[in-house]
Protein backbone atom coordinates (compact mmCIF):
# COMPACT_ATOMS: atom_id res chain seq x y z
CA UNK A 1 0.00 0.00 0.00
CA UNK A 2 1.46 3.54 -0.86
CA UNK A 3 1.93 5.73 2.23
CA UNK A 4 0.24 9.27 2.05
CA UNK A 5 1.86 11.94 4.44
CA UNK A 6 -0.31 15.57 4.05
CA UNK A 7 2.37 18.41 4.96
CA UNK A 8 0.33 21.58 5.39
CA UNK A 9 0.48 24.88 7.33
CA UNK A 10 -1.44 24.82 10.59
CA UNK A 11 -4.05 22.05 11.21
CA UNK A 12 -5.18 21.75 7.59
CA UNK A 13 -3.89 17.89 7.05
CA UNK A 14 -5.42 17.03 10.59
CA UNK A 15 -9.13 18.32 9.66
CA UNK A 16 -8.54 17.17 5.69
CA UNK A 17 -7.94 13.50 7.08
CA UNK A 18 -11.12 13.94 9.46
CA UNK A 19 -13.12 15.25 6.08
CA UNK A 20 -11.54 12.24 4.42
CA UNK A 21 -12.57 9.77 7.56
CA UNK A 22 -16.07 10.94 7.38
CA UNK A 23 -16.47 10.41 4.00
CA UNK A 24 -15.43 7.25 3.55
CA UNK A 25 -17.11 5.91 6.91
CA UNK A 26 -13.52 5.39 8.35
CA UNK A 27 -9.94 6.62 8.76
CA UNK A 28 -8.23 6.10 6.42
CA UNK A 29 -4.86 3.78 6.95
CA UNK A 30 -1.24 4.54 6.61
CA UNK A 31 -2.15 8.63 6.40
CA UNK A 32 -0.99 11.03 8.23
CA UNK A 33 -0.76 14.37 9.13
CA UNK A 34 2.22 16.85 9.59
CA UNK A 35 1.58 20.34 10.47
CA UNK A 36 4.09 23.25 9.69
CA UNK A 37 4.42 25.87 12.15
CA UNK A 38 6.27 28.94 10.82
CA UNK A 39 7.90 29.85 14.15
CA UNK A 40 9.33 26.01 14.27
CA UNK A 41 13.09 25.45 12.99
CA UNK A 42 13.73 23.93 9.39
CA UNK A 43 15.30 20.96 10.84
CA UNK A 44 12.40 20.34 13.21
CA UNK A 45 10.07 20.52 10.99
CA UNK A 46 12.33 18.21 8.06
CA UNK A 47 12.47 15.70 11.10
CA UNK A 48 8.49 15.92 11.18
CA UNK A 49 7.90 15.10 7.34
CA UNK A 50 10.91 12.36 7.74
CA UNK A 51 8.89 10.68 10.87
CA UNK A 52 5.53 11.19 8.91
CA UNK A 53 7.04 8.68 5.76
CA UNK A 54 8.98 6.71 8.43
CA UNK A 55 5.41 6.10 9.88
CA UNK A 56 3.56 5.54 6.40
CA UNK A 57 6.24 3.62 4.01
CA UNK A 58 5.03 -0.13 3.87
CA UNK A 59 7.41 -0.50 0.84
CA UNK A 60 5.20 0.84 -1.78
CA UNK A 61 6.37 4.06 -1.42
CA UNK A 62 4.90 7.34 -0.37
CA UNK A 63 3.02 9.98 -1.79
CA UNK A 64 3.37 13.18 0.52
CA UNK A 65 0.65 16.23 -0.37
CA UNK A 66 1.10 19.50 0.31
CA UNK A 67 -1.56 22.33 0.60
CA UNK A 68 0.41 25.08 -1.71
CA UNK A 69 2.78 25.15 -4.76
CA UNK A 70 5.59 27.45 -3.27
CA UNK A 71 4.44 27.33 0.15
CA UNK A 72 6.56 26.43 3.16
CA UNK A 73 4.99 22.49 3.26
CA UNK A 74 5.68 21.83 -0.14
CA UNK A 75 9.52 23.56 -0.54
CA UNK A 76 9.87 21.09 2.23
CA UNK A 77 8.73 18.47 1.24
CA UNK A 78 10.45 18.24 -2.34
CA UNK A 79 13.94 17.64 -0.14
CA UNK A 80 12.05 14.15 0.23
CA UNK A 81 11.34 13.40 -3.66
CA UNK A 82 12.97 10.03 -4.79
CA UNK A 83 12.32 8.82 -7.97
CA UNK A 84 9.85 5.65 -7.52
CA UNK A 85 9.73 5.77 -3.83
CA UNK A 86 9.03 9.36 -3.01
CA UNK A 87 6.57 11.81 -4.67
CA UNK A 88 5.44 14.72 -3.72
CA UNK A 89 1.94 16.63 -5.24
CA UNK A 90 1.13 20.04 -5.03
CA UNK A 91 -2.57 21.58 -3.91
CA UNK A 92 -4.16 18.83 -2.28
CA UNK A 93 -7.73 18.70 -1.75
CA UNK A 94 -10.74 16.98 -0.22
CA UNK A 95 -11.49 14.85 -3.78
CA UNK A 96 -7.98 14.22 -4.13
CA UNK A 97 -6.88 12.56 -0.81
CA UNK A 98 -10.18 10.46 -1.09
CA UNK A 99 -9.12 9.23 -4.59
CA UNK A 100 -5.38 9.14 -3.32
CA UNK A 101 -6.92 6.68 -0.51
CA UNK A 102 -9.08 4.85 -3.27
CA UNK A 103 -6.67 4.19 -6.01
CA UNK A 104 -3.58 3.69 -4.28
CA UNK A 105 -3.51 0.12 -4.04
CA UNK A 106 -4.59 -0.50 -7.79
CA UNK A 107 -1.30 2.04 -9.33
CA UNK A 108 2.09 2.51 -8.50
CA UNK A 109 2.90 5.36 -7.19
CA UNK A 110 4.12 6.88 -10.44
CA UNK A 111 0.81 6.43 -12.34
CA UNK A 112 -1.16 7.46 -8.53
CA UNK A 113 0.62 10.80 -8.96
CA UNK A 114 -0.11 11.63 -12.05
CA UNK A 115 -3.64 10.25 -12.37
CA UNK A 116 -3.81 12.45 -9.11
CA UNK A 117 -2.70 15.63 -11.11
CA UNK A 118 -4.75 15.11 -13.60
CA UNK A 119 -8.04 14.47 -11.57
CA UNK A 120 -7.04 17.75 -9.34
CA UNK A 121 -6.91 19.78 -12.80
CA UNK A 122 -10.73 18.66 -13.18
CA UNK A 123 -11.94 18.82 -9.89
CA UNK A 124 -12.34 22.21 -9.39
CA UNK A 125 -15.61 23.76 -10.59
CA UNK A 126 -17.35 26.96 -10.73
CA UNK A 127 -21.02 26.57 -10.06
CA UNK A 128 -22.22 29.38 -12.80
CA UNK A 129 -20.82 28.13 -15.35
CA UNK A 130 -22.06 24.69 -15.25
CA UNK A 131 -25.56 26.04 -14.68
CA UNK A 132 -25.27 28.37 -17.11
CA UNK A 133 -24.73 25.57 -19.19
CA UNK A 134 -27.33 23.38 -18.18
CA UNK A 135 -29.65 26.18 -19.13
CA UNK A 136 -32.30 26.32 -22.17
CA UNK A 137 -33.03 29.57 -24.04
Amino acid sequence: MIGIVIVTHSQLADAMIDAAAFVLQEKPKAVVPVSIDLNEPVDKLRDKIAAGIKSVNRGDGVLILTDMFGGTPSNLSYSFLEEGKIEVLSGVNLPILIRAVNKRGKMDLGSLSADLESFGKKSISLASGILKGNKRG
